[in-house]
């Protein structure tokens, strides 16, 4: 019989409450500036990537949402004059997202806020030495369970036409 305080049930456990509560921190912050957490999710990947565009699919494996899903969302954001649809110049298959100036401002606006909940309750709670560990390991994990995470992203050095 496996014990109910095995070490990997108290791991998932604190990682579940961990989210839950970082969420409850961050949500309202969103909410006043008119986003979901999958809006800002979004966009937040769209302003993290060169010239704040990915393509569709890469949006998608980044965001963990189905294609469709995804669609939704950039419709959505796409209504209210954040995010654009792009032709892909190479390939008449796809096409990228892509933050417009609204967007870009929304971010703006947004992330004073969510940067000072994330200090205030996550990060700044760590040294400098544990926030590094801490995000190697988190990256271990990501990579087995999310391997898709990093879609579309660029290496150093490297050129990306939309």
């Amino acid at each position: 019989m496996i014990p109910f305080d095995d070490p990997r049930l108290t791991a998932i456990g604190l990682l579940t409450e961990v989210y839950a509560g970082l969420m409850a921190k961050m949500t309202p912050a969103l909410t006043a500036a008119g986003l979901s957490e999958v809006d800002f999710g979004t966009l937040i990947r769209l302003a993290r990537s060169p010239h704040h565009s990915l393509r569709m699919g890469d949006l998608a494996a980044q965001t963990g949402l189905s294609t469709s899903g995804v669609t939704r969302v950039v419709d959505r954001l796409e209504r209210e004059g954040l995010v654009v649809r792009q032709a892909c110049a190479t390939d008449r298959r796809a096409s990228y997202a892509a933050l417009t100036d609204k967007g870009v401002d929304k971010v703006q606006e947004v992330l004073p806020q969510h940067l000072h909940d994330i200090e205030e309750s996550f990060t700044g709670l760590l040294s400098p030495e544990q926030l590094e560990t801490f995000l190697a390991t988190l990256r271990i994990i990501r990579d087995v369970v999310h391997p898709c995470a990093t879609a579309g992203a660029v290496e150093p050095g490297q050129i990306v036409r939309p």
